[in-house]
């Protein structure tokens, strides 16, 4: 089976190699494929869970997701205790296992068929994700029925950023949170991000425009959902990077597109 591992420890990191450790003494059989996002990125890793969870693949696939920027409370937390475990299981059967931190469960709240709060045993370790979450990961695969669990109130997921940045790849392109066209294609548009204003042109395709100016359109992420397909669109400056160019926003950075007179 593939376990997609998406977390903050960063590519190389010794807390990937020990997480990657853990989960073969629990899934020995497994072929983990790593993610990175940046650190306390909840956006990003939401992202990626939904474009690995809602995307054709095989039906026993695990996404495993671990950012838990323990952001949900100021005061100290006893035994180094964290945001709860969530488990969402899609309608092809693959399941989606992590922190409930921000969004990262937000483009997956309204599309899973089973969205439950799973009781995690005390461990007292700020490392979660690797001494106490994979052990129950064998048996939520399971559906073991003698795991603590509970349904998630929905409305108490939010939704995600409209018009912002949500991931950006290794290419340096842009995926965002649009999901339609601000204009008609083949119109020239501005684009505002942080401080930066560039020129782009709407099209059908990221490549639609020549090498060295930048275009809006449908990128290669998105899923067919609940309501229907979904396409995000994505800023690409052909030959260069995107996120370069802008200054590298962080996910959630508004992305706003002006007409031109």
């Amino acid at each position: 089976m593939i376990v997609h591992l998406i977390a903050d420890y960063g590519q190389g990191d010794l807390a990937f190699a020990e997480v990657r450790q853990r989960l073969a003494v629990h899934l020995p059989d497994a072929d983990v494929v790593y993610t990175p996002v940046p650190p306390f990125d909840t956006l990003s890793a939401g992202f990626c869970s939904a474009q690995l969870a809602l995307t054709e693949g095989p039906a026993d696939r695990l996404v495993y997701s671990n950012v838990a920027p323990r952001f949900d409370l100021d005061a100290p937390r006893e035994d180094n205790d964290g945001e709860g475990l969530v488990a969402a299981r899609m309608p092809d059967g693959s399941l989606v296992v992590g922190a409930n931190s921000t969004y990262a469960f937000s483009f997956l709240r309204d599309e899973a068929d089973e969205l439950v709060a799973v009781e995690v045993p005390p461990s007292g370790s700020q490392f979660r994700s690797r001494d106490a979450f994979p052990a129950l990961l064998p048996r939520l695969l399971a559906r073991d029925a003698t795991l603590g669990t509970r349904s998630v109130d929905r409305a108490s997921i939010p939704a995600p950023p409209e018009s912002v940045v949500a991931y950006v790849d290794g290419y340096g392109n842009l995926k965002t949170t649009w999901s339609a066209a601000p204009a008609p294609s083949g119109t020239s548009v501005a684009v505002a991000i942080g401080g930066r204003r560039l020129l782009a042109t709407v099209s059908d395709g990221t490549f639609d425009v020549p090498a060295g100016e930048m275009s809006f359109a449908p990128g290669s992420s998105g899923w067919a959902g609940r309501a229907g397909e979904v396409r995000w669109y994505e800023l690409l400056l052909r030959g260069r990077s995107a996120a370069e160019a802008f200054g590298f926003p962080a996910a959630g950075a508004r992305v706003e597109v002006i007409e031109l007179p």
